[in-house]
């Protein structure tokens, strides 16, 4: 199916309301984007006309919505464009949608402070055994699959975890066991 995914920055224009639903949580509030542009004439900037968007988020994003926006934040907005019509009284009148996959603070306008949320199903934040083995051997200094003491030879070779995002595969196998190679260029 092919959706039309789109990149919005800018106001909450309301409060962000949540409900459940059969399919999980859902949060909305209206979104107002208004372009500036810079007019050479009178060598000012100019404010055009304000768009405004209906934004739904789901599940946890609707959630962690509801906590951390309120009225007025600057914000970026990444989902699926819908636009939908609807007769009433005799008109017609169209909605333009925003289904969000992403929604952030836009941090030109100010900082923010990121805190992790705690999920209630534990089974969806778990590592895999054998990932969480080699992320303690390496945060241990230890190589991953090698035992220490008497009989301290390899148990199995197992791939790299990643444990910086910015560094790619072979970043991390060329860099010495136990230690994470320093980013290259600029993050």
């Amino acid at each position: 199916m092919n959706d039309t995914v789109v990149t919005l920055v800018g106001n909450a224009a309301t409060g962000v309301e949540y409900r459940e639903t059969a399919n999980g949580g859902v949060a909305r509030f209206r979104f107002a984007v208004t372009p500036r542009r810079w007019d050479r004439r009178n060598s000012v900037w100019t404010d055009g006309g304000t768009s405004f968007y209906t934004v739904c988020a789901w599940r946890n994003l609707g959630a962690n919505l509801t906590a951390s926006v309120n009225v007025g934040d600057p914000l970026v907005v990444h989902g699926r464009l819908r636009v939908r019509e609807e007769a009433k009284d005799g008109q017609r009148r169209t909605f333009v949608d925003i289904d969000a996959v992403s929604i952030g603070h836009d941090l030109t306008w100010g900082t923010s402070a990121f805190k992790r949320v705690a999920r209630a199903n534990p089974v969806l934040t778990e590592r895999p055994a054998d990932a969480s083995a080699a992320t303690s051997a390496a945060l241990s200094g230890g190589t991953p699959g090698v035992t220490s003491g008497a009989d301290a030879g390899p148990v199995a070779t197992r791939k790299p975890v990643h444990t910086q995002p910015w560094l790619s595969e072979q970043d991390e196998s060329s860099a010495p066991a136990g230690r994470v190679a320093a980013p290259t260029g600029p993050l």
